[in-house]
């Protein structure tokens, strides 16, 4: 018999969680300029790193997202907050270019993979009633972003008052907090309920990616990973390199609030999502987050920069910004059902994670190649574009298997 948890328990610890785990990790562009300055590094070495940090968060996260389905997502969060603590301790202590790549990049991106959407949308998905599901995974990801908003103006006072050396020790002090937080969210007697055919992870696979459905959706998810993850690391050190042309945008505070504003008005964005999701079709409301991405950011390249345009462009990516995540979730749960929701939000997650990749490495190529950002910013809104052409033939009718099965 499979044990319930209580659904507000559930918001709020796996609300709690993500609030850590990506509140942190959305304030490393931050430590861009003041990590590579103090070693002397290009920013490549740096972007490398999160571009490493986000392919290995998406390749491991089909993997901790099979064994958060088989043996309890608890399990996994306790590991991920083990694995945070440690790649922020080792990334503090790096010397060398490896070393901190190898702490920053591969321990934390597996670090993430334990501890954030996929995992907890396992646990909500299996403790919510479907009619509240879309809703339920909304509250988790505002949460998530109340934690940009709270912890990106941390991290920057932490850099001013320590440098970023004891800046990172602290920080993972703090994330030994998403211990006891796991812990909480164990799921007593796991065994997701099913009904029908009785599938193996294979099945659950192979179905996955024979859809025409998800194939289109996870590739409308590497576009949010391209452009979430090359604003978040870059989008400080652009306005720096601007401030040539802008001053009033080159003290790090601008970049700070900007950062801090997109969390801000993410949990309104991803609220509504989840609001607006159990009423509208969820892959017209991500056709419109694509296209509205690429319209403000054309908008913030063409008018004059200054503070007042860019916390209007962070506001309005913070509105679009991961929305999506509900959405998508929500999709995959609604066409495939729970029994593997946290491995195949996996998958599509992988996808989201190789545009983070191709997002923060290109960036720092880019820039130390041509000495510009401009390049990049036009492949962002291409790939908005893009995606929301690809969101509309999306069908989100669940899968009938008992009717495959007599066909077959």
């Amino acid at each position: 018999m499979t044990y319930q948890l209580n659904l507000t328990r559930v918001l709020i610890a796996g609300g709690l969680l993500v609030t850590l785990s990506m509140g942190i990790r959305h304030g490393f562009g931050l430590f861009n300029l003041p990590v590579t300055q103090a070693n002397g590094w290009g920013r490549e070495t740096f972007a490398l790193a999160i571009a490493l940090q986000n392919l290995t968060w998406g390749a491991t996260q089909p993997l901790f997202g099979g064994l958060s389905d088989k043996f309890g997502a608890y399990k996994i969060m306790l590991l991920g907050g083990c694995l945070y603590c440690i790649g922020l301790y080792g990334a503090s202590q790096a010397v060398s270019g490896l070393a901190f790549v190898l702490s920053m990049g591969v321990i934390l991106g597996l670090a993430l993979a334990c501890s954030t959407y996929s995992v907890v949308y396992g646990v909500i998905g299996r403790n919510c009633p479907p009619e509240k599901r879309v809703w339920a995974m909304g509250i988790a990801a505002a949460m998530g972003s109340f934690g940009q908003f709270l912890m990106i103006p941390l991290e920057q006072e932490l850099l001013g008052n320590f440098g970023p050396q004891n800046a990172l020790v602290i920080l993972a002090i703090l994330v030994t907090l998403m211990l006891p937080l796991g812990w909480i969210l164990r799921e007593k007697n796991h065994a997701p309920a099913v009904s029908g055919h009785q599938q193996t992870i294979t099945e659950a696979i192979s179905e996955a990616f024979k859809q025409r459905s998800f194939q289109l959706l996870i590739l409308g998810y590497f576009v949010c990973g391209f452009q979430v993850v090359f604003i978040g690391v870059h989008l400080a050190p652009y306005l720096k390199d601007m401030s040539a042309t802008y001053p009033d945008v080159g003290h790090p505070q601008v970049a700070t609030l900007a950062l801090a504003l997109v969390g801000l008005f993410n949990v309104l964005g991803t609220y509504y999502a989840g609001v607006l999701g159990q009423k509208v079709p969820k892959h017209y409301i991500l056709a419109f987050i694509y296209g509205s991405r690429s319209i403000v950011i054309g908008a913030f390249l063409l008018l004059p920069l200054s503070p007042l345009t860019t916390y209007l462009f962070a506001a309005l990516m913070g509105i679009l910004w991961l929305s999506t995540v509900p959405l998508t979730n929500g999709i995959v749960a609604q066409i495939f059902g729970v029994k593997y929701l946290s491995m195949l939000s996996g998958f599509a997650f992988f996808s989201h994670q190789i545009g983070s990749f191709m997002g923060a490495y290109l960036g720092g190529v880019l820039f130390d190649k041509t000495g510009s950002y401009n390049i990049v910013w036009i492949i962002a809104i291409a790939l908005g574009i893009l995606a929301a052409l690809v969101n509309l033939p999306i069908k989100e009718d669940a899968i009938d298997r008992n009717a495959a099965l007599a066909k077959a």
